[in-house]
């Protein structure tokens, strides 16, 4: 009788055991998720602007590699949730890099609109590093050469437009700069250097002003009238014509 109790304790025991085991490695195993569980939830992370935890899950969509569709999904949205994040230098980083792997993509179109909108978006002033201003305009016109009746072109072109004014107004930023420190060659060359990449920019009133003082104060009184004149001739109602003139009357 003795005996068998101790056994009936040992089993217990035993099984006791067993189903403590069970319970440590039910609670220390995360529980395998499939990576369509994983993108719904990436998609509410994204949703609700937590753009970092949409990421990392992204990420995990993306290294699961269930499916070229499903990993080409995971980059695109990464790179969607960094743009929205303003993250915009890595946002440009991973647009390309998705158009460089997914070249005949549906997105692809979409992605080279967001990296060009990426570098557009980095634009800052007229006096700081002007490489974001010259990137967007080389994504813009790609863009529109691959792209003429896509959905985004009319918005691309108003920006694209954008940006060329802004490249203007730097040459003549740098322009009035060679002026205002008496180099006048270098102004010249800078304005007329102006002229010719930007024949239709509508600020050109005051590139010709500032040329016409240039060839006039660096000794080439003709050449200066000539500006001054296509000044009086193209911009009669600006308000450099006034200031042309009152420079001509001291100076001639």
């Amino acid at each position: 009788m003795k005996l068998s109790i101790r056994w009936t304790l040992y089993y217990s025991l035993c099984a006791l055991s067993l189903l403590g085991a069970a319970g440590c490695a039910t609670t220390s195993e995360p529980v395998s998720r499939n990576p369509e569980m994983m993108a719904k939830e990436a998609e509410a992370f994204q949703s609700s602007r937590r753009y970092e935890d949409a990421i990392a899950q992204w990420k995990k969509v993306k290294d699961s590699y269930a499916s070229p569709e499903m990993t080409a999904l995971a980059e695109i949205k990464i790179a969607d949730a960094q743009f929205d994040n303003g993250n915009f230098i890595e946002a440009a980083a991973s647009y390309e890099e998705f158009r460089k792997l997914h070249p005949n993509n549906e997105k692809s179109a979409y992605a080279l609109y967001r990296q060009a909108l990426s570098y557009y978006n980095q634009i800052t002033g007229i006096d700081t590093d002007q490489t974001p201003v010259t990137n967007a305009v080389a994504f813009f016109e790609s863009f529109l050469k691959l792209y003429p009746t896509s959905e985004y072109a009319q918005e691309v072109r108003n920006k694209l437009e954008v940006c060329r004014m802004k490249q203007v107004e730097y040459e003549i930023y740098v322009g009035r700069f060679y002026y205002r420190t008496e180099k006048y060659a270098s102004a010249i060359k800078r304005l007329e250097e102006a002229l010719t990449k930007y024949p239709r920019s509508p600020l050109h009133d005051e590139t010709l002003y500032f040329l016409g003082k240039s060839y006039v104060l660096a000794g080439d009184r003709a050449k200066g009238r000539e500006a001054f004149q296509r000044l009086f001739n193209e911009y009669r109602t600006s308000k450099y014509v006034d200031e042309a003139r009152e420079f001509l009357d001291k100076n001639y």
